[in-house]
Order: structure tokens, then C-alpha cells, then sequence
């Protein structure tokens, strides 16, 4: 197995989850005007706590003291019948040649069900890693140094897959080179943005090789 560790964002780069956790607001929250592609845009990649704070905000209104629990739930109700595997994803696994974990902002719960309906838990047995478990959320760098740490790599032998810009920002504060997922096509002009899994294996091959050769010569 190659020696770099790969450290995946789960919600929009593993699973196709954004829209459902957006809905989820929509569903609850009659005065919501926003489109789901409006929420996506401004929420993505967030924590709970300050997303809650700004529709408050925005809207005017208060939300009940027991929302988020009531949020979890629909979430949770959507995940059963609706989530799906990023395109790719499961085939990219399977074939991975690289030690990888899952780095997550949402609660531990919320990563195993995800990866449950999706079957693809077992691809990852217990390395799992929770901004929840360490209180640290993206942009701050401490999640993405905790995963590296408890899989035994230093952040510069690691490579993060994120699909928000927190995340990337979270990557590169901790040292680590980032890719990014989009299902945007003409976004692959630039050198670390990618819109189809099925190439990641062959991406990461490169930043193998450019890593291993620096420390050649080095």
C-alpha cells in the first residue's frame, strides 16, 4: 500500500447529501424562500450552530429551542430513502491503493448512517473522524491534523478530498494539499479541482510520485 494517507470529506464528496440536508430546512421551515441550490451555495461545507444563527438572522424569526434535534431527524428521515453515493465513489474504493479515512464536520452518527445507507461503512471500519469528538470545526485546521495523527501520518504525507471551500481552506491550515471535488466540468482547468471520481486514483498516483521524488532528492 503507497505511503500517503488520504483523508475524505464525506457530506458532497462521498455522498450526494448536500441537497438533502438543505431540503431538510425547506421541509421544516415554511418561510424559507431560497431555492435548495441557493442554500447549497451559501451553506456548504458549514457548521450547524453558525448556519442556524444566520436564517435566524436573514429571516427574522426565531427558531423553536429544540430545532436542531427536529432537524437531525428529517435529516436522518431523507438519508434513509433518498441518499446516494457520489458517482464513482463506491468503484473508486473498492480499487483505492492508498490508506483513507473519512474527516466529517457532522456528528459521528450522522457519518455512520451516511455511509450505511450508502454501503459503503465497510470500505472504512472505525476511521472515522468527527469535528464532535474533538470540538473543532472547518476552516480551523484541527480536524483534518486529528484524522492525520490517529492514522499514523504527518500532514504533509497526506492528501485531503473536500468539495467546500472551508474545507480546503481547513486543509491548507493544516499543512496538508487539498483536492477538490465538483461536478462542475469546466472547473478542471484549474490544477487541483476534479469533477469525476473515477480519475482520482490516477491524481493521486501523481502526487505520489511528485512526493516521493522530492524526498529523493531531497
Amino acid at each position: 500500500m503507497k505511503h500517503i494517507c488520504i483523508i475524505f470529506d464525506l457530506d458532497g464528496t462521498l455522498v450526494d447529501s448536500e441537497r438533502l440536508c438543505n431540503q431538510a430546512f425547506i421541509d421544516l421551515l415554511p418561510f424559507i424562500t431560497d431555492s435548495v441550490e441557493n442554500l447549497i451555495r451559501r451553506y456548504r461545507g458549514r457548521k450547524l450552530a453558525p448556519i442556524l444563527a444566520d436564517i435566524e438572522m436573514r429571516y427574522g424569526e426565531k427558531l423553536p429551542i429544540d430545532f436542531e434535534a427536529t432537524y437531525r431527524q428529517r435529516v436522518d428521515e431523507l438519508f434513509q430513502f433518498y441518499l446516494q453515493p457520489i458517482s464513482g465513489v463506491p468503484e473508486m474504493l473498492k480499487t483505492l491503493e492508498y490508506p483513507f479515512c473519512v474527516a466529517s464536520s457532522g456528528p459521528m452518527v450522522k457519518i455512520r448512517k451516511a455511509l450505511t445507507v450508502t454501503n459503503m461503512l465497510h470500505y472504512f471500519g472505525d476511521r472515522l473522524f468527527s469535528s464532535y469528538d474533538i470540538g473543532s470545526w472547518k476552516p480551523e485546521p484541527g480536524l483534518f491534523l486529528h484524522a492525520a495523527n490517529q492514522m499514523g501520518f504527518l500532514p504533509e504525507n497526506c492528501v485531503v478530498i473536500e468539495d467546500s471551500d472551508v474545507g480546503i481552506e481547513a486543509a491548507r491550515s493544516a499543512g496538508i494539499y487539498a483536492l477538490k471535488y465538483s461536478s462542475e466540468e469546466e472547473v478542471e482547468e484549474k490544477s487541483n479541482v476534479f469533477s469525476n471520481m473515477k480519475l482520482l486514483s490516477k491524481l493521486l498516483d501523481n502526487i505520489y510520485i511528485n512526493k516521493t521524488s522530492a524526498f529523493i532528492t531531497s
